[in-house]
């Protein structure tokens, strides 16, 4: 007998997504180390218990990328969601969420390139890239990516150079 609440009865986790641009206006993109598909990714991740979706956003930026050096632009201000596949739902977070609710926030790296270290305590990532926000959509996930096209399409006044 299954503990698991049928799929279109359990609740979204809560998290948090990161766009991330460097001055010449292009997004941190990278690939996740469990997509043979080699799917692209922002840095994004759950909201632990206590913590503000701001606090959760810059410590998932650091865990995921290694670093912290970013400011904050602007919080997108509602919350999105996603649902998983149900047969990948069945398998991730022990099957208790059927997909997320995201708040999402827009950073400035202040860094440099060398800055970022992806080989961490749970590495996230096995590659990363600079990309143009406008094309991260079509290489997400495809769960993933009506998500995307609403944060590329918010977050487009940051994606040009910074002068």
């Amino acid at each position: 007998m299954s503990l698991l609440l049928p799929y279109d009865q359990r609740p979204y986790r809560d998290c948090v997504g990161c766009a991330l641009f460097n001055a010449e206006g292009r997004v941190f993109a990278g690939k996740r180390v469990d997509d043979a598909a080699g799917h692209w990714q922002m840095p994004q991740g759950g909201i632990d218990p206590g913590e503000t979706p701001l606090v959760a956003a810059l410590r998932e930026l650091k865990e995921e990328t290694g670093t912290d050096r970013a400011e904050i632009l602007s919080d997108l201000g509602r919350w999105l969601q996603y649902d998983l596949p149900a047969d990948i739902a069945d398998r991730v977070w022990k099957g208790r969420f059927r997909g997320q609710r995201q708040r999402w926030f827009a950073l400035r790296f202040t860094g440099r390139d060398a800055d970022f270290d992806l080989a961490q305590h749970h590495p996230e990532f096995s590659e990363w890239r600079w990309m143009n926000l406008a094309d991260l959509p079509a290489t997400a996930i495809g769960f993933k990516r009506d998500i995307y096209a609403e944060i590329a399409a918010a977050f487009a006044p940051y994606a040009r150079p910074v002068r």
